[in-house]
């Protein structure tokens, strides 16, 4: 077996220890005398060329200025310590609608307390901490990650679902996932080069260190907690297909691309029929991929059994799949529907013959980032979450999913724009001696398999298999209106979408439980998410006022106040001003007992990591950290219960716990290159909820451990349905609605009739109605126009103009009519 040696992967917590200095390796060492601000990083970025910036607009590709990736990172503002007071003061507001008044008092009684006592000590500690770090939270955040002890698989990691290549011949699933492997190899150059130009809001950059911890990372599980190693350097992909193991070289030293898509087809078409020599009861047998979905302790402990042989293949084989650039699984199964789809994506499927598990859940290595083809060409991405949020990787799916298009575009006409300001060379036209030292030639990776290994992976796909039967996923994909319609109502997408969450809710079981939702704070340096907390009282008085007997208009009122303040938290999230971040660094401080510490490392270790070398003290989970850690994480460690002191009474108060346990966990994630995102629930009771809003659609991905999903789905929609026509019957004619939709009409009424250029013929008259006008819809008629009924009323109309007497066809129509009415309401 061809065994290879690669860089000894470099420790995140490691390139974190030093106070205040950059890790982007050498090509980010922070300038001196720069001053952070964002009107600073939005100059840098806008210093470069358009063709740059924006390569696709550009009518030609230039050879671009290198840098531009990172142009801003050392000029974006740090992430900002709100105020105690404001926090509190929001974290009080936040906690009110879920409260009973009682509970509430208390909140507020430990709140001032909390400000009297322990609160500004803290917030000084948390301040000192912070003065000589790149970010008062982000090491928090990585160990909250890190010392995770269940399983990343549907605990923590999310996944994406790409629409299908609009080419369906090549939605096989070789083509599909050359295609895609290219595409990410492209992107990965682009990174490298330091030519992906930087993501922007309103011109604005954002922090792109994420970008850097994509490839070539892996999650190692130790007996401490995990840490994030890195080969910077690698070149090769790791393929698994019925379990088994494979991997080929795919980059020179350059990040030059050494492949051709039809290279990389080839390969993997010798990998399937490799694969499937075995039968795929015996090849489950020794797919150790499901070992990674194992209790990161115990999965520890056997790594250790892979690595303690020297002469055995395991630990150069281990090291090979940790430093590939990433993991392409391809699955032999075809799921059909979208809650298959999904389930596919996120945890595999579960399939037992004879006995043997074969179902995808064992086709998989969830410490990486990984690029999932079935076998129908249906694609998608699962990505290990600690290092990198939904928006980086949303960001690598949605340039991979153009990429694929645009290069099939250029082999059909080669003047076809690039997504890439420069490309690598044409590996079939370079000389093979210039690509170094690099094996193409697919090698399968060959584990011994001692017993140890093959009792452990017995237990651990039982497991999986438990854990893939515990949870249940329902899709939606609402194609009656979207984010256009939302907007011309005058209501953020986003906010209409949460408060059809907590209506459905609301509808289903009559309270209000706790909503999550991300905000991303990547307008600063290393930034993350900070927590919008949906539920607010304007969103309380909403939900009741929507389901009591109240006028239509009311009603409505109600939903544009509650969308109102959902855009200011967002907002304020959005600025780092939420609350929840500052209070979580605040329990961190106080949990580790920062009394003495002199915040710096202390013989490699980060003495801001919360585990200790000998492990005596384990960090609680983060609450709710970007809806994707489960809940049962969240606990006090045994040196805080073995603290000194009193633990403050904010975070002994009821309310915090209520604050940390979510119900229902959302976000918002997603563009047209997705056909589905989600993640697993983060509580027993709860939900997970994936939604993507597009110009004409909604699409909507919800999990939970058997919580009526598919009811829950079906909530959801009818209250779309609902809004629409609350939203039509209060429209009234000369709104902006009309007036879009009307606006060729209102421009012809406006001019004078004796001057028209177009006047010729006769206009056409009914002797019934007079002229035919766009139809002014009644209250009865309201919710006709975007459900597929738009075209009734007037085909009818022009049907009963054919029937002679006029009483007829006015009677015909009203029949007509109430027939539609009828079969839309279900009475027929």
């Amino acid at each position: 077996m061809a065994t290879r040696t690669f860089t000894t992967p470099v420790s995140l917590n490691a390139s974190l220890a030093s106070p205040g200095v950059p890790t982007l390796e050498a090509k980010m060492v922070e300038t001196d005398g720069v001053q952070r601000s964002s009107e600073n990083a939005k100059a840098e970025t806008q210093s470069f060329p358009q063709e740059s910036k924006q390569p696709l607009e550009a009518s030609k590709n230039p050879a671009s200025k290198p840098g531009i990736t990172y142009a801003a990172q050392e000029k974006l503002p740090k992430l900002p310590i709100p105020e105690l007071e404001s926090t509190l003061k929001k974290y009080v507001d936040a906690l009110e609608p879920l409260q009973t008044q009682k509970e509430h008092l208390d909140t507020v009684s430990a709140v001032q307390d909390f400000i009297k006592g322990d609160g500004v000590e803290l917030h000084e500690k948390l301040k000192k901490y912070a003065s000589g770090r790149s970010n008062y939270i982000e090491q928090f955040w990585y160990d909250s990650y890190l010392n995770f002890d269940n399983p990343v698989v549907l605990n923590l990691n999310p996944f994406f679902l790409l629409e299908d290549d609009p080419t369906p011949a090549r939605n096989n699933q070789v083509t599909r996932a050359a295609s895609l492997v290219i595409s990410a190899l492209s992107f990965v150059r682009a990174v490298r080069q330091e030519e992906l130009p930087p993501d922007t809001v309103r011109g604005q950059p954002l922090d792109m260190y994420q970008y850097s911890r994509l490839f070539g990372t892996a999650r190692i599980p130790t007996e401490n907690g995990c840490q994030i190693g890195q080969d910077a350097n690698a070149k090769h992909i790791v393929v698994l297909c019925h379990g088994q193991f494979y991997w080929f070289d795919v980059l020179d030293d350059n990040s030059d691309l050494i492949m051709t898509e039809k290279d990389v087809a080839l390969n993997l078409q010798v990998i399937i029929d490799d694969a499937t020599e075995i039968p795929i009861q015996e090849a489950a047998k020794g797919a150790l991929g499901v070992l990674s979905t194992e209790n990161r302790k115990v999965w520890s402990g056997l790594r250790d059994v892979l690595n303690r042989d020297e002469e055995s293949n395991n630990s150069d084989c281990l090291s090979i799949v940790d430093s590939a650039l990433f993991v392409l699984c391809l699955d032999y199964t075809e799921p059909q529907t979208g809650a298959e789809l999904c389930m596919n994506m996120l945890c595999g499927s579960s399939k037992v013959e004879k006995g043997v598990q074969v179902g995808t859940c064992t086709n998989r290595w969830y410490d990486k980032l990984q690029i999932i083809v079935c076998k129908n060409g249906s694609a998608g991405i699962n990505f290990e979450h600690t290092g990198v949020d939904g928006h980086t990787v949303l960001r690598f799916a949605s340039d991979l999913y153009t990429d694929t298009i645009l290069r099939f575009a250029r082999t059909i006409n080669g003047g076809a724009p690039s997504l890439w300001a420069s490309q690598s060379p044409d590996p079939s036209k370079r000389d093979p001696d210039s690509f170094g030292d690099v094996s193409t030639t697919p090698h399968k990776l060959e584990w011994d398999m001692v017993p140890e290994l093959s009792t452990a992976l017995r237990f651990a796909e039982t497991r999986l298999a438990d854990l893939i039967q515990q949870n249940e996923f329902q899709t939606l994909e609402f194609m009656a209106y979207g984010k256009n319609f939302i907007t011309s109502m005058g209501f953020s997408p986003d906010a209409f979408v949460q408060m059809a969450f907590q209506a459905a809710y609301y509808g289903l079981y009559g309270r209000i439980e706790n909503v999550y939702e991300p905000a991303m704070t990547k307008f600063f340096y290393h930034g993350r998410t900070e927590a919008i907390r949906s539920v607010t009282s304007e969103s309380v008085e909403f939900v009741r006022t929507f389901w009591g007997e109240n006028p239509p208009a009311q009603k409505i009122e109600a939903l544009r106040k509650a969308c109102q303040k959902h855009t200011t938290v967002t907002k304020e999230c959005a600025k780092g001003q939420g609350h929840d971040r500052h209070l979580y660094a605040l329990y961190c401080i106080w949990q580790r007992g920062l009394d003495d510490l002199d915040f710096q490392s202390n013989n490699g270790v980060d003495s801001a990591q919360c585990s200790s070398p000998d492990g005596s003290e384990k960090i609680v989970g983060s609450p709710n950290r970007n809806s994707m850690m489960s809940e049962d994480s969240i606990s006090t460690s045994p040196a805080a219960q073995g603290h000194h002191h009193t633990m403050p009474a904010l975070f002994a108060d009821s309310g915090w716990d209520r604050m940390n346990t979510t119900i229902l966990s959302t976000s918002n994630c997603g563009n047209p290159s997705l056909r589905q995102f989600g993640f697993g629930p983060t509580s027993g009771d709860g939900f997970g909820i994936g939604y993507i809003i597009k110009d004409g659609s909604v699409s909507i991905c919800a999990s939970s451990k058997h919580r009526q999903t598919s009811r829950f789905i079906d909530a959801i929609e009818a209250y779309f349905l609902e809004v629409r026509k609350l939203l039509r019957q209060i429209k009234r004619r000369g709104t902006s609605a009309d007036k879009h939709a009307s606006r060729a009409r209102e421009a012809e009424e406006k001019r004078p009739k004796s001057h028209r250029v177009k006047s010729r013929g006769r206009i056409i008259m009914s002797e019934a109605k007079g002229t035919l006008t766009p139809q002014e819809d009644s209250t009865e008629d309201d919710d006709e126009g975007l459900g597929g009924y738009g075209f009734f009323d007037a085909g009818l109309l022009m049907n009963a103009l054919k029937l002679k007497d006029e009483n007829q066809a006015e009677e015909k129509v009203s029949q007509r009519r109430e027939i539609g009415r009828r079969l839309r309401l279900g009475d027929y």
